[in-house]
């Protein structure tokens, strides 16, 4: 099989979608002016400002910056905007929209900054609302080793990518072994018309998995649940013989079984559609083996998912990542707001 070695990076501010793909993140822009409307909500909070020029003409841009599920742990709330104030902000331009930008900095009225992600550099002042023991931690906690799997696991900063090309999409072109005609599927996808989890819907296996947000094992008996705080989703795992399910469905069907404290699934019968959400395919004979690796202290959870499908790869593509325990960290409510 083909291994991808992830990139490193503060995977902690993903959003439902590739960054990568709507917004140059090679650029920095700067635009000044009034708030008129702020949407906190997931899959994204977006916001509304209203620059004028010299001449008086006003603009108004669409502002976006992450879900309500990462910029509340890093300790930004809305009560920290507010309508009718002026700001600065500094972020990646869109692609599509002149008038669209993805935001990390802003500078607040007060002379705070706010800093979106995964950093703590600021950009104008060293006054930051978001100081570095807000952010998620980087190593987990080994301060209740024998619970084994069954916890909440959350996203470290700086770890590696399951999907490396949502955040650099020219990665899915050159790095996976396509075939023929999953390369000519890839080649026609619009990474903006095209986006699967357009107004809220939920992604499915394998790119459900590439979620940065909490996710809890929960043991049900005969049955594993996983809750995946992404979409308000739950995967059952199924530690019994059961029978194969009549219809396919975007999660599809997974069976578990205990290798020594490792929990192994293998997951078929998957209709989502998508390997990714940059425009790889998958097929209904698409098979995912997935590896859940809990440390003995642990601290840390390593996973490895090796995903079979003839239609699409050459030969099999194993992917990875880990996910870490700290506590207090809770699964919470997305609750993903469709934009009209």
């Amino acid at each position: 099989s083909v291994a991808f070695g992830s990139l490193i990076m503060p995977a902690v501010g993903h959003s439902h979608h590739s960054v990568a793909a709507w917004f140059d993140q090679s650029e920095m822009i700067e635009i000044e002016g009034e708030l008129v409307e702020l949407r906190w909500q997931n899959p994204h909070v977006l916001f509304t400002i209203r620059t004028t020029d010299q001449s008086g003409a006003e603009t108004l841009w669409d502002v976006e910056t992450f879900t309500v599920s990462g910029v509340r742990r890093w300790g930004i709330t809305p009560d920290i905007l507010a309508v009718g104030e002026r700001f600065r902000v500094a972020g990646n331009p869109a692609w599509r929209d002149e008038h669209g930008i993805f935001v990390r900095h802003i500078l607040l009225s007060n002379g705070e900054e706010l800093i979106f992600g995964g950093n703590t550099t600021p950009r104008w002042t060293d006054q930051t609302v978001l100081a570095s023991d807000l952010l998620p931690d980087t190593e987990g906690s080994v301060a209740d080793a024998g619970r084994g799997i069954f916890r909440v696991w959350g996203t470290a900063v700086y770890t590696p990518f399951l999907l490396p090309e949502l955040h650099n999409p020219a990665l899915a072109h050159t790095d996976y072994p396509l075939t023929a005609s999953a390369r000519a599927t890839l080649e026609a996808f619009d990474v903006v018309a095209d986006d699967p989890t357009n107004n809220c819907v939920p992604k499915g296996m394998p790119a459900i998995m590439e979620q940065p947000y909490p996710m809890e094992f929960i043991d049900r008996g005969d049955v594993i649940e996983l809750h995946i705080e992404e979409y308000d989703l739950r995967r059952m795992i199924y530690m019994t013989p059961v029978d194969e399910p009549a219809q396919a469905s975007h999660l599809g069907h997974s069976v578990g079984r205990w290798e020594g404290e490792n929990l192994v699934v293998t997951t078929t019968h998957v209709n989502w559609g998508h390997f990714d959400t940059v425009g790889i395919p998958a097929s209904d004979q698409i098979e995912m083996i997935e590896r859940f690796m809990p440390a003995a202290d642990g601290a840390r959870l390593d996973y490895s998912m090796t995903v079979t499908d003839p239609i699409t790869f050459t030969e099999p593509v194993t992917i990875g990542k880990h996910w870490i325990w700290s506590p207090g960290v809770e699964v919470e409510a997305f609750e993903c707001v469709v934009d009209n």
